[in-house]
């Protein structure tokens, strides 16, 4: 039995795997870095089977990207989980996630998550399901040169940031774009499905090294500019407000 939580971005979810098969998920929108619903879920989710977490063999968490603080939650909560219970952790990014029902279609697959900023996180496989290039953060403009270059013919476009950017997918790419609408339940049902493969693998992650898989630094870190204001002859630093 395998636990799954995600919390990347806005809408979180838990999930219990057995056998490759997932027996029970829950999914919920929050306002407030899942801090309120996530351990509320997991006891829920466990009571319902009549379980406890020396029960698990092992707890999957999804990595990022996404929302700083949320994945922290989510990552955190997990680590503490397989602390006290000896179990196994296995990490898996989030684009991973929105990609994986499309893996092994045929077609290069698009998987895309809001990044604030009017961008995107983005991760491109190709037809055989290897990633194209690095995972990076960028604007509608240069993703869609971008896959001009790397992608010839019908592509799946996947992951909650395509309902930022599904107009100007459907102006540049017209009928070859395939656009697949959000479900929240379908990453944390991936989650475990991919959670339990690997540790039937024996693969599994260092808990003390594992962590948030953050594309860039938080905005909240990054100093604001500041102008030279002349002053008595002196150079000195003024906040821009």
């Amino acid at each position: 039995m395998l636990l799954a939580m995600d919390t990347s971005t806005r809408y979180g979810g838990v999930a219990l795997t057995h056998e490759g098969r997932v027996v029970a998920s829950h999914t919920w929108y929050s306002r407030y870095n899942h801090t309120a619903e996530l351990m509320p879920a997991v006891v829920h989710i466990l009571e319902h089977l009549s379980l406890t977490a020396a029960d698990l063999d092992g707890v999957a968490v999804a990595l990022g990207p996404g929302g700083f603080s949320a994945l922290r939650v989510g990552i955190s909560a997990a680590k503490g989980l397989v602390l006290v219970a000896k179990k196994p952790i296995i990490g898996v990014g989030t684009l991973d996630l929105e990609a994986h029902p499309f893996i092994g279609s045929g077609a290069p697959v698009c998987a895309l998550l809001e990044a604030g900023r009017e961008e995107c996180a983005t991760a491109l496989f190709g037809p055989g399901g290897a990633r194209i290039r690095e995972d990076r953060v960028c604007n509608a403009g240069d993703l869609m040169a971008e896959i001009e270059v790397e992608i010839s013919g019908p592509a799946i476009f996947c992951g909650e940031g395509v309902v930022l950017w599904r107009e100007q997918i459907e102006n540049r790419f017209g009928a070859n774009a395939q656009i697949v609408r959000p479900i929240p339940a379908a990453r944390v049902w991936a989650l475990a499905v991919i959670g339990q493969e690997k540790l039937a693998a024996g693969e599994s992650d260092d808990l003390t090294t594992l962590q948030p898989e953050y594309l860039r630094m938080p905005s909240i870190g990054v100093p604001k500019r500041r102008d030279r204001i002349p002053q008595g002859g002196r150079q000195v630093w003024k906040p821009v407000r």
